[in-house]
């Protein structure tokens, strides 16, 4: 199987689509899909779970027209076109607030010149995509950024947290190498020892760690 990850956007085929429009929808729920299908829309790798077989868990974040619904779907693996990323935050650029370009493009060079990249999910992301109504006065940019290992995430979240404009708040998560995710204002609250535990999301779940080795094992160090 295709190895996945969170955030992760899935393109699928006629026959997907097909299949998905043939289940039981209600009337707003099947309008929203017969868009997504109509225009080629991508949906977004969701929580797995360990028994799938040859199926994936996908979703779909509905605009403002839609209510804003979170529609579950599940295909087969083999009517997945192909796997892509949300867009790079200086590729969202335009939709943010005016007053807060500037220091939004600073913190995508800056994290770029520190070897990583920001990916922004959410309604920034799905408005990228779409050209719909996912976004709303005041909508957060969430970012994820993939990082290798604990030192990194604590040079990102510095970054992170330096960030300040006006009208515009930042979220998101780090996503280390093997697919442990973290929000990063919890991460720097629990380096920081503000926080005994720390909530990580998986691909097949969620758990609560309380040390480095509880969290990634091996694969982070301090």
């Amino acid at each position: 199987m295709t190895p996945l990850h969170r955030h992760q956007i899935a393109w699928l085929s006629s026959a997907g689509w097909a299949r998905l429009l043939g289940g039981s929808w209600d009337e707003t729920a099947r309008h929203c899909l017969q868009h997504w299908a109509g225009h080629s829309l991508p949906v977004v790798v969701t929580r797995q779970s360990m028994d799938d077989g040859d199926t994936i868990a996908l979703g779909l974040c509905a605009p403002g027209r839609w209510q804003r619904r979170r529609l579950a779907l599940r295909v087969p693996l083999a009517e997945v076109l192909y796997f892509d990323e949300f867009p790079r935050l200086d590729q969202v650029l335009g939709q943010l607030p005016a007053s807060a370009r500037p220091a939004a493009r600073q913190l995508a060079e800056r994290l770029q010149v520190d070897g990583v990249t920001a990916r922004a999910y959410g309604s920034h992301g799905w408005e990228h995509f779409t050209g719909l109504d996912h976004l709303r006065e005041g909508s957060d940019v969430d970012l994820w950024v993939a990082v290798e290992d604990a030192q990194q995430a604590d040079a990102v979240t510095a970054v992170l947290a330096g960030f300040v404009a006006p009208t515009l708040r930042l979220d998101g998560e780090l996503v280390f190498e093997g697919g442990a995710a973290v929000a990063w204002r919890e991460w720097q609250a629990w380096r920081a020892g503000r926080a005994h535990t720390l909530l990580v999301k998986r691909l097949h779940g969620a758990a609560m760690a309380t040390s480095l080795h509880e969290f990634e094992g091996a694969e982070v160090s301090a």
